[in-house]
């Protein structure tokens, strides 16, 4: 096995990985995405499907990505390039990390403008913005925000400092240390809602929506809506597992680290439908209202309710957590990348990746507004940049990570970092990785380019 280099550091427990991946991988995605797709895709048809891919595809890939991680103790680009260099492998590997590693800055670019949004939504919450307001006033509101580019502009450089200071004081310092706190009042903030939403009487309607599966809705699109959300759900196929793998000690174990990791981010996903749908039920509003769930109809809904705005503010504060656990993971392997292969300090690293996003931030910000005409082949330069990553990068950089681990690395090298107890575990997870992961994720990838469905 190839030894750490000198300076690598480690994270201080197995806990403290576990916390920072599942901070990671819970994000907007969980809190934002997945009610509004299983609202659209027919409730706990859906979650099934989604839980059985979330199995069958996102734990190989993930196990994947922390197993290359810590073969190496490298940045994404160097890891998979040194690896393929020890076993006789094409050098073309290491490109798929280093596209890894852009796939984060232009992720972290526009995720940082809609972390913002968040943050001015919990002070319009608690300020009473939403008391008794009506859909087409939630709207207005929601667009009156989102037309001012200075304000959007304000936020995305506030989230993107925070992130930043955070990234700036290292592994242990920032990012441990960040994830300790951040990680349990997510959960604590989580399980308020919940008890809140059960309080407005919509909780029976709310969980037989989610666990009851309606299998007339289950069709083609369906499946691939559920097994496209479990994919990016994880935050595969961008390098931010992979690197955080690389901190990894040797003793812990990978497979059982993988499992709870997605365990928690599925579990926060389905509490957050319970948290979201009693406020949507009980105020007699639709469940699948797409992307303006969040910004619309929910601010809707709080205002509705005795002490709305408070828990309408609780709710944009689990968002801002989420957001956050995610948005430093996203940066984590290009700083890693800079201070590895140009020799430039992590503080020097963090100057460069946060002038680099901040800048491109600028695009999704003007896409609501000066630039919200689309001119980049049909779409807004927020959509472009969206559709890249999301549709292209990930779902090809997750397909390359499992064929790597499946296929180029030799299966002593994987056994050896895998640690698992008996050969059929082994052999479980090397046919998941080799044939069902990657199928799965070309047919995600037909889908999400439009040749599928």
């Amino acid at each position: 096995m190839q030894q750490p280099p000198v300076a690598h550091v480690e994270w201080s427990s197995r806990l403290a990985f576990i916390l920072a991946a599942s901070g990671s991988a819970v994000g907007l995605g969980n809190i934002w995405k997945f009610p509004y797709m299983a609202g659209e895709n027919g409730g706990g048809a859906f979650v099934l499907v989604y839980l059985l891919c979330v199995l069958a595809v996102g734990v190989p890939i993930m196990i994947a990505e922390i197993l290359i991680g810590r073969r190496a103790r490298l940045n994404p680009m160097d890891a998979m390039g040194t690896l393929a260099a020890q076993h006789g492998r094409s050098g073309v590997w290491r490109w798929v990390g280093l596209a890894g590693v852009i796939a984060g800055v232009l992720i972290m670019s526009y995720y940082s403008v809609i972390t913002g949004w968040t943050v001015a939504y919990i002070g319009k919450s608690v300020s009473g913005a939403f008391n008794g307001i009506s859909g087409p006033q939630a709207q207005a509101v929601f667009e009156d925000f989102i037309s001012d580019p200075l304000d959007l502009l304000l936020w995305h450089t506030l989230v993107l400092a925070v992130v930043l200071g955070i990234a700036a004081r290292g592994v242990a310092g920032g990012i441990e240390r960040a994830v300790q706190w951040l990680m349990p009042g997510l959960l604590v903030l989580l399980v308020a809602l919940v008890c809140y939403g059960a309080a407005t009487g919509g909780m029976g309607a709310a969980a037989r929506f989610l666990f009851t599966p309606d299998f007339a809705a289950l069709d083609g699109q369906t499946v691939l809506a559920a097994m496209g959300q479990a994919f990016f759900s994880l935050s595969l196929g961008m390098g931010a597992i992979m690197m955080y793998g690389s901190y990894l000690p040797r003793q812990a174990p990978i497979g059982r680290s993988a499992l709870i990791i997605a365990a928690l981010d599925s579990g926060v996903a389905i509490v957050a439908g319970l948290a979201i749908f009693p406020i949507v039920f009980g105020n007699g509003m639709a469940p699948g209202e797409g992307p303006g769930l969040v910004f619309v109809t929910l601010p809707v809904g709080f205002g509705q309710l005795p002490a709305g705005g408070l828990f309408a503010g609780l709710f944009f504060l689990l968002l801002l957590f989420a957001a956050l656990t995610s948005a430093v993971s996203l940066i984590e392997p290009g700083l890693a990348y800079l201070t590895e292969r140009t020799g430039r300090s992590r503080g020097q690293a963090v100057a460069i990746m946060g002038s680099a996003i901040w800048l491109l931030g600028i695009g999704t910000v003007l896409s609501f507004n000066v630039w919200s005409t689309p001119w980049l082949a049909g779409r807004t330069f927020f959509d472009a940049v969206d559709y890249l990553t999301s549709n292209l990068m990930l779902p090809l950089g997750g397909l390359a990570v499992a064929l790597f681990a499946g296929w180029a690395l030799p299966r002593l090298a994987t056994d050896d970092e895998l640690q698992l107890d008996t050969p059929r575990l082994r052999r479980y997870w090397r046919l998941l990785c080799r044939w069902v992961a990657p199928a799965a994720v070309v047919l995600v990838f037909l889908h999400a380019i439009g040749l599928l469905g």
